[in-house]
């Protein structure tokens, strides 16, 4: 029976050692206290050029290309043509209403003379008023029949002038996916057109930062890597924050107006939008704005879940979904789901076997 009972004893030790692994970690749970980050918090948005006027042109009408005047990059004025649609089909018929306006009027005139005729021998009552009311009816609607036949003119001519693609302001020419002898159609784009001496950076920044821009805008500085490494001053003045924020990504869209006539400035450049006049510095010490950010590393993903292990009033940790933001080094931005002053564990493995 001895033999038995160390066995025995043995077995309840080995289920005594494995129930007290899985009650509770077998190390300490690192826990993290959830701050936010000042207002002026160092880094960078990325952004891209835009011009404040671009402008996509496409024909009103349908037509076959006979010529193209200009090429990408070059530069136009207002007013001036940049590619031109068969018309003859349009032109005939603005000459046929042309010649029907020119016939009308030929009986307005007859009408006209009738009509002083009839009135002359009125007077001398050699007719009756009948006779008169009708030949008046008759000048009348010669009348309006000239008027009508002159608007649907107009409308030939107007028509007309939908087969020539003009420029709408001056700038510079972005890009032609049309040759000569392609079919023009309504809506399908023709010739693209940007305006070079207004352009602006756009970028997209949490909702936090955009709340501090709304209130005092301080001065921002835009870095183009295309135009060289020196970083452009954008006053408050010029930034603009939209008053709508993007349900999915929950941003809000920042615009910069850059300074007018930036040379080599083109829309869909690289920019980047640096937050606060010093980038290099840190969270302002003692502020109470800014985003949420927790560790990166606490962060959890399961499937179509993404959440925090957040430490409840018995410490024990429980799995909360949140929505993310953009991430700042080694830590993410925290747009719902936790607020200032709670506690997430920054070791998820070990907190989800705590029970």
């Amino acid at each position: 029976m001895k033999p038995l009972t160390r066995f025995t004893a043995a077995l309840c030790l080995a289920v005594s050692v494995a129930w007290a692994a899985e009650s509770g970690p077998v190390q300490p749970l690192a826990v993290f206290t959830v701050k936010t980050a000042g207002a002026q918090v160092g880094g960078s948005v990325d952004g891209q050029v835009e011009a404040v006027r671009e402008a996509t042109l496409s024909a009103q009408v349908q037509g076959a290309v006979i010529s193209v005047s200009v090429r990408a990059g070059d530069r136009v004025h207002a007013g001036q043509e940049l590619l031109r649609i068969d018309a003859r089909a349009a032109q005939q018929n603005a000459a046929a209403s042309t010649a029907q306006v020119d016939a009308a009027r030929a009986a307005q005139q007859v009408a006209a003379k009738e009509y002083e005729r009839q009135r002359q021998l009125f007077q001398k009552q050699y007719i009756s008023q009948a006779a008169l009311d009708r030949a008046e009816a008759q000048w009348r609607a010669t009348q309006s029949q000239v008027q009508a036949l002159q608007a649907q003119a107009a409308a030939a001519v107007t028509q007309s002038g939908f087969y020539v693609i003009k420029a709408p302001f001056s700038g510079v020419i972005g890009d032609v996916p049309s040759t000569v002898g392609d079919m023009a159609m309504p809506g399908k784009p023709l010739v693209s057109l940007y305006d070079p001496l207004a352009m602006r950076v756009t970028a997209h920044l949490g909702q936090h930062h955009a709340a501090t821009l709304r209130g005092a805008a301080p001065e921002l500085q835009v870095e183009i890597p295309g135009l060289g490494a020196s970083r452009i001053a954008i006053p408050a003045a010029k930034v603009q924050v939209l008053p709508i924020v993007d349900a999915q990504s929950h941003t809000v869209q920042v615009r910069l107006e850059l300074p007018s006539g930036l040379e080599g400035a083109a829309p869909g450049m690289f920019a980047r939008l640096w937050l606060g006049a010093d980038p290099t510095s840190g969270p302002a010490a003692g502020t109470a704005t800014g985003p949420v950010l927790v560790p990166a590393n606490a962060v959890v993903r399961r499937a179509e879940l993404t959440g925090l292990y957040v430490l409840d009033a018995n410490d024990r940790p429980l799995l909360r979904q949140v929505r993310l933001g953009r991430p700042m080094g080694d830590m993410v931005e925290v747009l719902s789901g936790v607020r200032a002053g709670e506690r997430v564990a920054t070791q998820p493995q070990v907190a989800a076997k705590v029970r």
